[in-house]
């Protein structure tokens, strides 16, 4: 058996105003799309989760990458269009710019047994300092040395930060090598990582504020 590439991605929608009855029937329709996916072998994970009217969306295909309309038609409808260069789109792709380990392929990103969590926070960047925060968080990256969740990443759009994640950890980091320090965190700790964001109410004095789902399956 072939040992299938895997693909993490991150999109961002909004919804209109909508009748909720008519949501939530989308809604269930989008599970069971994801769900089917991937009883077929098409994907390993999804989740949908909700700041308001904000969508976010995090799925990781296995042996191409695909974007979601197909999977997420059942909310066309719903959704407003962006604009993106000279055309629209209901769902725009997040730029994928921090994360602790990458897919060697379906066999060693597979989960040994299902997470207890499978979460999804945001935050809110301040516009004079956003582009220092990619700085950093791209040279820890290109380092790869830094322990963390081998299943969290983050993307940005705009000034949005979308992170997924999975409980309980499972601490690695991108070299795979727990022998070493990494020395790209300390510009990060001195860059006062606290002033970079936008706090957020209900976020009890965090950077990032976890959300609710509308459905998170794998």
């Amino acid at each position: 058996m072939t040992d299938r590439a895997v693909y993490r991605c991150h999109y961002r929608a909004r919804l209109r105003e909508c009748n909720e009855g008519q949501l939530q029937e989308a809604l269930a329709r989008c599970e069971r799309n994801a769900l089917e996916w991937i009883e077929a072998g098409r994907m390993m994970t999804a989740g949908l989760y909700y700041f308001g009217r904000q969508l976010f969306l995090y799925y990781e295909p296995l042996g191409e990458c695909f974007s979601p309309e197909e999977m997420m038609a059942p909310l066309a409808p719903l959704l407003d269009l962006w604009p993106q260069k000279e055309e629209t789109c209901r769902w725009v792709q997040m730029h994928h710019i921090y994360w602790h380990n990458v897919p060697q392929g379906e066999e060693d990103w597979r989960r040994k047994t299902p997470p207890e969590h499978r979460r999804g926070r945001i935050a809110y960047l301040k516009h004079e300092t956003m582009f220092r925060y990619v700085y950093h968080h791209v040279a820890i990256v290109e380092e790869g040395l830094l322990q963390g969740d081998k299943y969290q990443s983050i993307a940005l759009h705009e000034d949005v930060l979308f992170s997924y994640f999975e409980e309980p950890k499972q601490m690695t980091n991108i070299l795979r090598d727990p022998t070493r320090e990494s020395k790209a965190i300390q510009g990060w700790l001195d860059v006062d990582p606290e002033s970079h964001f936008i706090p957020l109410p209900g976020s009890n004095g965090q950077n990032f504020l976890i959300l609710p789902h509308y459905f998170s399956v794998g």
